[in-house]
């Protein structure tokens, strides 16, 4: 019986410690959805046939009639730039065919920070400022940042991700960005937006949703700036191997060396200045954008070396830029 009592003692004291082992503490919790968010992001990477699907819904000025929904598409190829743990950087890359040739355009970047400490936003026209993230915003969160074509700033925010509901996703705070091209290559009455991103996994890859109100300043003199109309965007990225990723492969391999080149001295003017000046352009999205490109096809083509080309764009970038 004697045996029986210190059997059950021992069982009973040590139960609570097997218990304990099991639970997972706060800072593996932690480190566990970090990771979680980490992979979410990484898994918008890969090779996509893209639908992007942009409608103005509803009006909110009696004399604006919302235009007609625009959709188009594409293949794109999505890089990992760097993965620093904690900074991710994913370059987009159409990959078309014209008649017969392959056509290669480099196109947006998004960068992702654990937990930022600024994030660059935009300010209005032709300007974007470093904005301090306050300590409760960012415990967390990520930001993320998207640049134009020619690594130029267009819009950034913070977010948390979330993977309830056996869904994993992203979404931001309200983020002023500038009219896209769609848009601005249109004189509309609207000169900016303030919207919402949506990054959602699914099952045949991801999903970019944008929740944009269009705003302008009104008939007055005091320029208030007003609502014009809503706009819906559903940006669809589903994995696609029925084309050939090599020509944007071979396009990256030859540029990679000058665009990072360019993100320095982008990365170093707003940095020196707590943000940048840059104006815009409706075709090109901002007035670096035609000659920054050009450099980069002209060494893809093999009409000048990286060196030389990095020269141009840092006196192009120094040129065309200005304090906030």
């Amino acid at each position: 019986m004697r045996a029986l009592l210190i059997v059950a003692a021992l069982l009973c004291a040590t139960a609570p410690v097997a218990a304990v082992a099991q639970t997972p503490s706060s800072s593996e919790a932690q480190a566990s959805a970090f990771e979680q968010d980490r992979q979410s992001i990484l898994a918008q990477a890969g090779q996509f046939q893209v639908r992007f699907d942009m409608r103005e819904t509803v009006s909110f000025q009696p004399d604006y009639t919302p235009l007609a929904p625009k959709t188009s598409g594409g293949n794109e190829i999505v890089r990992v730039v760097y993965d620093d743990g904690d900074r991710i950087s994913l370059q987009h890359i159409l990959v078309m065919e014209h008649e017969g040739q392959s056509v290669v355009v480099k196109h947006w970047r998004q960068d992702w920070v654990w937990e930022p400490e600024t994030v660059l936003t935009y300010a209005g026209p032709d300007r974007w400022t470093l904005t301090p993230v306050a300590e409760a915003d960012r415990r967390g969160a990520w930001s993320q940042t998207v640049w134009q074509t020619d690594d130029s700033p267009r819009y950034g925010g913070v977010g948390r991700w979330s993977h309830a509901n056996g869904m994993a996703e992203w979404t931001s705070g309200p983020t002023w960005r500038p009219l896209a091209r769609r848009d601005a290559t249109r004189n509309p009455v609207y000169d900016r937006y303030l919207g919402a991103n949506r990054h959602a996994l699914t099952p045949f890859g991801w999903v970019h949703i944008q929740d944009n109100m269009k705003l302008g300043t009104g008939q007055g003199d005091d320029g208030e700036l007003v609502a014009f109309v809503q706009e819906d965007v559903v940006n669809t990225y589903r994995r696609f191997d029925d084309y050939d990723p090599t020509p944007g492969d071979i396009y990256w391999a030859a540029t990679k060396d000058y665009w990072a080149e360019v993100r320095k001295a982008w990365d170093d003017t707003i940095v020196a200045n707590g943000g940048i000046g840059l104006e815009e352009e409706a075709d090109a999205g901002s007035v670096t954008g035609t000659a920054l490109m050009g450099l980069a096809s002209q060494i893809s083509d093999g009409l000048v070396t990286t060196d030389a080309a990095v020269l141009q764009a840092r006196e192009i970038i120094a040129e065309d830029t200005a304090r906030p």
